[in-house]
């Protein structure tokens, strides 16, 4: 039986029938957090809502709702506590642990498999940077496979206090974080061989920057938004930026790593880069 199914069983009485068809069918959890999504013609019936779903799930120790996309500089959610304790929460993913408030920084369900696979293509004694660590969702997985070091760069104050915290909590000692932005401060790390550009919208100002700091031969993780025909758009502008930096560009990989809207994907292409 669905989240839907169960709600409209204990809401049939203050609900009308259209309404009813309204509730949610599911909802995200995040560490012992629910976020639930809400449409507006239910807002009226907020309170009667969070409280059935707390009584289909007693393991949560709070309810929010979901307001809205992530938005602005630092792409912070519009999220709002609606029922119960803190908004901090560790969230256990493959075999890392993640603090975060879902109500301060950003969570993507959808990148769990994309996590797992950059990890997984980590080499041994690799330099690696994170150009938009956030709270380490790259990182922290990166860093348990062998690499020397991963230079985090984050430049949200709330994003960058959770990335110290997961980097103690998962006892790594190989990640340094630097707080600010990476187009100043991955100049003033060591060339690397793999750099990671983990930001949407595409983070087109910022490959110069990336091709300034990689070794002779170096591989760079660049995503965007792309129709699946046109995924491979983000090869090429990584290629031409490469050409200007004197680099020589090979797709290895396009991954399509979740659907963002019609017709519309998260795509991420892993470039091998040599000089």
């Amino acid at each position: 039986m669905t989240l839907k199914d169960e709600l409209k069983k204990k809401l049939k009485k203050g609900l009308n029938e259209d309404e009813l068809n309204l509730l949610p069918s599911g909802y995200q959890m995040i560490g012992n957090i629910i976020i639930l999504n809400i449409k507006d013609d239910l807002r009226k019936h907020e309170e009667l809502i969070v409280k059935a779903v707390h009584e289909l799930a007693p393991y949560a120790k709070t309810i929010c709702i979901k307001e809205g996309g992530i938005k602005g500089e630092f792409r912070e959610p519009q999220i709002r506590k609606a029922w119960g304790g803190s908004t901090e929460t560790i969230h256990h993913e493959h075999k890392a642990q993640f603090k975060l408030d879902v109500t301060k920084v950003m969570w993507a369900k959808g990148n769990i498999n994309e996590r797992k696979r950059l990890a997984s293509l980590v080499q041994q004694g690799e330099v690696i940077i994170d150009f938009f660590a956030g709270i380490g969702y790259f990182t922290i997985l990166m860093a348990m496979n062998g690499p020397r070091i991963i230079y985090a760069i984050e430049k949200n104050p709330a994003a960058f206090h959770y990335l110290i915290e997961n980097i103690k909590i998962n006892r790594l000692d190989n990640v340094k974080a630097l707080l600010g932005n990476s187009k100043e401060l991955a100049l003033e790390c060591e060339k690397a061989d793999r750099i990671i550009m983990g930001c949407l919208p595409e983070p087109k100002e910022f490959l110069e920057t990336a091709f300034k700091c990689l070794k002779k031969k170096g591989v760079i993780h660049y995503e965007g938004i792309k129709s699946k025909e046109n995924a491979d758009e983000l090869f090429e502008t990584v290629k031409q930026k490469g050409v200007k930096q004197g680099y020589k560009c090979e797709l290895m990989n396009t991954q399509l790593v979740k659907s963002y809207g019609p017709k519309k994907w998260h795509v991420v292409v892993d470039v091998l880069c040599q000089k």
